[in-house]
């Protein structure tokens, strides 16, 4: 088959297994390599130590497949109908984890099927699909291939579709006609996105410092959240969509018809009172097949527990209270600082005097020492 009819087979495969934007490009290095570089070098990948740890990886796709010529870039709606919102006890989660299943597997699997048709239709054709965990600069390589512009919030901005779509690429050692590049910024002059960050994450346009990112402390950071940004999580229990949200590009975008992506009845907003009973085994058997299970159940709880406090939420008393004698020194730190939010009891303070008496981890004890008011013992 000639490298235009293969193309175009491929992309109609992937329109039909459910991809709603597909694009091709050569296998180069990537163009903002050196960006990524310096964003590296300026300690903004935060406690992610992956990237850099794999920063050679990201030179060029053939790390990835050894014989790659082209890269299919492709992307997948997600956004769906907003489930509303409820009361303070509740926490928001970010769109692309309200549904069934993790992405992960479902994209992937779409990929395994799409790479079959390409080794039908190239016998002996070498073939790779990857998702966002593989080392790939997917937002270059997507502008590369057409589907869109890098926006001021760092993330891949389509006419059409906004950015509520999920990237994903299928490389491969076949040649393949390829796809102009985006070469337009379509964001102007709007600072919406720069300017509606509660926590200051965007030291400046086009560049994200991931340590201040409400999607990083919730998810990624394994550790307490910095007490100077906290109250800037609102009640974001896992990710944050407030940059996309009030992103122009954002305000036509249909919903997604995937099934999978649908949200759960729990699944925004969630009821963070009961979050903080679950022990390992609930936990598991509640988020483990979710995107909710990356934050693990004590990231998870630490950030109920934040949330709780922001919203000043009276009816978390008693549960917060309970979350002082976890077994994770993360969640007991958290579920202190949260009680030292909400109007004080005497019960409650007699409960955090006591367990300042016992608690044998310095950061929780500091944690308690601040909720009742008490200055910070020097270091």
């Amino acid at each position: 088959m000639d490298p235009a009819s293969l193309t175009t087979a491929i992309k109609d495969e992937a329109l039909r297994r459910g991809f709603t934007l597909a694009g091709v490009c050569p296998a180069v290095a990537p163009p903002g390599l050196d960006r990524f570089h310096r964003w590296l070098e300026a300690g903004y990948a935060g406690q992610m130590q992956y990237l850099p740890d794999r920063h050679a990886a990201y030179e060029h796709p053939r790390q990835l497949l050894d014989s790659v010529r082209s890269l299919l870039m492709l992307a997948m709606d997600y956004a769906t109908c907003d489930p509303g919102w409820a009361s303070p006890r509740h926490g928001r989660v970010a769109r692309y984890a309200w549904g069934y299943q993790d992405y992960h597997e479902l994209i992937r699997e779409r990929l395994d099927r799409l790479a079959d048709r390409v080794r039908a239709l190239a016998p002996g054709a070498q073939v790779r699909g990857v998702v966002d965990s593989a080392p790939l600069l997917e937002h270059e390589f997507a502008q590369l291939a057409g589907l869109g512009w890098i926006g001021k919030n760092t993330l891949l901005l389509n006419k059409r579709a906004g950015s509520w779509f999920f990237l994903a690429a299928l490389l491969t050692d076949q040649e393949l006609v390829y796809d102009a590049p985006h070469a337009q910024d379509h964001c102007g002059t709007c600072r919406a996105c720069l300017d509606a960050c509660p926590t200051r994450a965007f030291p400046q346009p086009y560049v994200l410092d991931a340590r201040r990112c409400i999607s990083y402390l919730t998810i990624e950071l394994r550790t307490a959240i910095p007490d100077e940004l906290r109250s800037g999580i609102g009640n974001w229990l896992f990710g944050c969509d407030i940059c996309q949200e009030v992103c122009p590009w954002n305000r036509q975008t249909q919903e997604s018809g995937e099934p999978a992506f649908q949200p759960r009845h729990d699944g925004n907003p969630v009821d963070l009172i009961p979050l903080l009973t679950l022990d390992d085994a609930a936990f598991r058997q509640r988020f483990r097949a979710t995107p909710l299970w990356r934050a693990r159940r004590r990231g998870l709880l630490r950030n109920a527990a934040i949330v709780l406090g922001n919203s000043r939420c009276e009816a978390a008393r008693d549960a917060l209270g309970r979350g002082l004698c976890d077994p994770e020194p993360l969640v007991r730190g958290a579920c202190a600082w949260a009680l030292g939010r909400l109007p004080p009891s005497p019960e409650t303070v007699q409960l955090l005097q006591d367990c300042l008496e016992v608690e044998p981890d310095d950061s929780v004890r500091a944690e308690l020492r601040g909720a009742l008011g008490q200055p910070a013992r020097p270091t």
